[in-house]
Order: structure tokens, then sequence, then C-alpha cells
């Protein structure tokens, strides 16, 4: 959208079927008040406007990090890592890092992390959101090493051998219901995040 600020995007329920309505404000409402607590925070959406129906946010310019792959770009995930670390700070688990689309390349080639509708509110030291902090640490992790592999750490490879519960009870449980609605109800994929298959 166009705003007299410039550019910034809406999500506007009132495009949503009837029978999508309710789960497309529970997570619009999920994103809105996780943006609320990252107010002021450099390379996250800012809210701008949550009226029940309409979300409004900031708009970033920058790629999604398969459009603008960071290929042996360590400092953009070491930036990218300090940005988990604040986030994190603040009570917010983002919960899905694993997709490239989440994460921007800003156009000065910093880290950016978008699209809140899955993230937890927490307080940071409980142990459920520590549990979702390292899972976010995972996927970024992840990431570097699809692009900058020979920069991982030793601890960095060790905190990718190790599994958690909770991955491994979503890939039995929760993965297969949404590959389910999204694929067969929705007839819609996303490839990871990764935009359409060619």
């Amino acid at each position: 959208m166009q705003g007299g600020d410039g550019p910034f995007v809406r999500r506007d329920l009132a495009h949503v079927p009837l029978w999508l309505r309710l789960p497309a404000w529970w997570l619009a409402r999920r994103e809105a008040l996780a943006l609320h607590k990252v107010a002021g925070m450099a390379d996250v959406p800012q809210l701008l406007a949550w009226t029940g129906r309409r979300l409004d946010r900031s708009y970033m310019e920058g790629a999604a990090m398969y459009q603008r792959p960071p290929r042996g770009d360590l400092p953009y995930f070491r930036a990218a890592h300090r940005l988990l670390k604040q986030l994190h700070r603040r009570g917010i688990a983002h919960n899905d890092l694993a997709k490239e689309a989440n994460w921007l390349v800003l156009e000065d080639g910093r880290p950016a992390i978008i699209d809140f509708q899955l993230a937890t509110r927490g307080h940071p030291r409980s142990r459920w959101m520590r549990l979702l902090a390292r899972q976010d640490l995972r996927h970024l992790l992840k990431h570097k090493r699809t692009y900058c592999a020979a920069s991982l750490t030793p601890t960095e490879k060790r905190v990718l051998k190790r599994t958690s519960w909770l991955r491994d009870l979503w890939f039995r449980t929760g993965k297969p219901v949404y590959r389910f609605i999204t694929r067969r109800l929705l007839k819609w994929e996303d490839n990871e995040g990764q935009g359409p298959k060619p």
C-alpha cells in the first residue's frame, strides 16, 4: 500500500474466505501482539495499526534470502545472530525461520526478519521460551550451513546435530496437518518459503 509516509504492508481480512476468517484473524492478531513487543527495534517490521480486521506494518526494502543468497557472507550471519538474540531478549520466539522468505537481505546487505504470524510471546528465561529460541537459532544455523558452511563454529555444528523433542513432534504431527491444509485444501505450496517451484 502507498501512504502519506511512503509504502507500507496491509493484511486485510476482508478478502479472506469466510471459512478461513477465524484462523486468519487469530494469526493477524498474533502478529500484531508480537510486533507491539518489538516496537522501536531495528530490522523488523513496525506495527502501524491493528483494527481487528486490518493489520498495517512498515515496509522494508529488500529481497528474500533465496532471492539474494548471502553466500560466504559471514557479516550477514553474525548480524542475523545478533538480531535473533535481540528478539529473544524481548520475549519473542519467531517459530517460522526455517523459511528463507522470512529472512530478508536489505539493500545495504543487513539481515531483517519478517512475518510474525506464528510468533510466541513469553518470559525470555522460561524453559519454554528458551526451547523455542533454540529452535530459531537452529533454523538460522541451517541457513548458515547452506550459504556459509566454512564459517560454522564447532559449537554451531553441535547445535545443528542436536534436535529437540519439539522438532520431532512437529514433524510427526503438525507438519503433515500443515501440508494437508496448504496443499490439498488451499491448493497452495510455498516450497518451504523459497517461492513457487519452476
